[in-house]
């Protein structure tokens, strides 16, 4: 395709091989290679200029839609190993996504043009399961996530602080430690969700009441039955930073051990994929992103 491309810029066979770095003879040789591959006549032989038949032209036409296609796998490999590129099949959580990603995609459309993400939602456990049939190319979750399969890459630690009626008396504290929630009700997501599993074994050590009869499905859920005086809960500060922060009136937020009650954050993906690399630069790009939010301790 790239010999028949440059007999119709050049017009002449050792011109054409010339423009090539071949002889003439192995270019003419190929061009009717392909000639008689495709059944056509391809090239009008005889004096003067080469001219390409009505089925050369067309032939011609395609070629150099079908070698620009070829370039640009080649230049996305490149993109990939050198930076970022290409589409990427993101799982994420619904208690992080919403609150992060808007941030991390505004900056990645600056400093890596070339990558689209697609992103979905779902709960953890179903995000594991979805990694591992191939529904994504890696997720945003909290870490730690075991599988000896499994790569990960850690992001961030994010702090978890106590939600209260805006009538409790506990708001009158700054901050809250261990003895502050004994005996209090605690209000948590399903266990279908990672951050469930935090509370309860922070409610089992505190000596709180991690209530079995209501369980939230989302974020918004457990800030709606905290305000409606049903417990408390603990929100993630993505959450309360977007969510909450200077202009919510229903519930009240302090902070819990001093901000050393937290999640770990970071990537996971199937070690097989060969990805390791594009996406240790992604998760860099989400770090630098993460670190204008002064209340996340970047890690990795």
């Amino acid at each position: 395709m790239r010999y028949l491309i440059a007999l119709e810029e050049t017009q002449h066979f050792r011109e054409a091989a010339e423009s090539c770095g071949i002889s003439q003879p192995s270019l003419s040789v190929q061009i009717k290679t392909l000639e008689e591959t495709l059944g056509l006549t391809l090239v009008e032989r005889g004096r003067g200029p080469v001219r390409l038949t009505l089925a050369g032209r067309e032939v011609t036409r395609r070629a150099r839609e079908i070698l620009d296609a070829t370039q640009g796998i080649l230049d996305l490999s490149v993109t990939l190993t050198s930076g970022l590129g290409g589409t990427i099949r993101l799982g994420t959580s619904a208690t992080l996504g919403p609150y992060l990603m808007p941030h991390v995609v505004a900056d990645l459309r600056e400093t890596h043009p070339d990558l689209r993400l697609y992103i979905r939602e779902a709960v953890p456990r179903d995000l594991l399961r979805e990694l591992h049939d191939g529904v994504h190319d890696l997720i945003l979750t909290q870490l730690p996530v075991s599988g000896a399969t499994l790569s990960t890459a850690r992001l961030f630690r994010e702090p978890l602080s106590v939600a209260l009626p805006v009538d409790h008396p506990l708001t009158a504290r700054e901050m809250l430690s261990n003895d502050d929630l004994t005996g209090q009700t605690i209000l948590s997501l399903s266990p279908a969700y990672a951050l469930y599993d935090l509370i309860s074994a922070v409610c089992a050590e505190t000596g709180a009441d991690l209530s079995r009869e209501y369980e939230g499905t989302s974020l918004d859920a457990l800030r709606q039955m905290v305000a409606m005086g049903m417990g408390l809960t603990f929100l993630p500060a993505l959450y309360v930073e977007s969510e909450i922060a200077g202009r919510a009136r229903d519930v009240a937020i302090r902070p819990f051990r001093g901000r050393r009650f937290a999640r770990s954050v970071g990537f996971v993906w199937r070690t097989a994929s060969g990805a390791g690399p594009a996406y240790e630069r992604l998760a860099a790009a989400i770090r630098a992103t993460a670190g204008r939010f002064p209340h996340l301790v970047i890690e990795g």
